[in-house]
């Protein structure tokens, strides 16, 4: 295996919060006074990186960490209604059988997080939360040093062009998923070292395991 350490994302990789935001974002733009979003705005947002939807829906930077932290509230008021991505769960536990290191590195609280999680946070050796919108590299950083891993041990794996970003900020490597935020042609064309279409298509590469369905034996 080239890698002995993988940073996962949280929302859009392995938590399904997408519909979530879409139902409560206009809530939290008039609470905010930012542009509302439009059903016909969804897919230009997701084809654009994260500064410059800050800048179409009209944010100032200095507002972002109070929408950030009540965006944290607000969601851990709705944690049911977030379930994990299909096979999640079980794409974790193979990964950590197998012999990886997991770490979760998310703009979310640490509490919402293992909430989400439930008990596949037990697999985690590390958690570094609450990151800035923007603020992703430094945690991989933190991450990294806690581990004491090269970076050429690590992989991280989201669903946003700013998880891109991040990884390369820190010069480890980074694999995009296709069911995330963000529109899998807007991350292919940042050229991530690895681009998921599945979820068992992270233990098929990771663990060198060709899986049947996710949940069921590595073969």
């Amino acid at each position: 295996m080239p890698y002995s350490l993988v940073i996962f994302d949280l929302d859009g990789t392995l938590a399904d919060s997408f519909p979530w935001f879409l139902r409560n974002v206009n809530d939290v733009a008039d609470r905010f006074g930012f542009h509302r979003v439009a059903g016909e705005d969804v897919e230009g947002l997701r084809h654009a990186g994260s500064r410059e939807i800050v800048a179409r829906l009209g944010v100032p930077m200095w507002k972002v960490p109070m929408i950030a932290r009540h965006m944290r509230r607000l969601k851990a008021e709705h944690l049911a209604d977030i379930p994990l991505f299909p096979g999640a769960e079980a794409m974790l536990r193979t990964l950590a059988h197998g012999g990886l290191k997991l770490a979760l590195v998310s703009s979310d609280s640490e509490a919402n997080a293992r909430r989400l999680l439930g008990n596949a946070a037990a697999l985690f050796s590390d958690f570094d939360c609450g990151a800035s919108i923007f603020g992703k590299s430094a945690k991989f950083g933190r991450v990294l040093k806690r581990a004491g891993v090269t970076p050429s041990q690590v992989i991280s794996i989201g669903d946003e062009t700013r998880d891109i970003e991040a990884a390369r900020a820190v010069g480890i490597a980074c694999a995009a998923v296709s069911w995330g935020y963000s529109a899998p042609a807007k991350l292919r064309a940042l050229g991530p070292d690895l681009m998921f279409e599945r979820m068992e298509d992270i233990v098929g590469e990771l663990c060198g395991a060709i899986v049947t369905e996710i949940g069921g034996d590595p073969m």
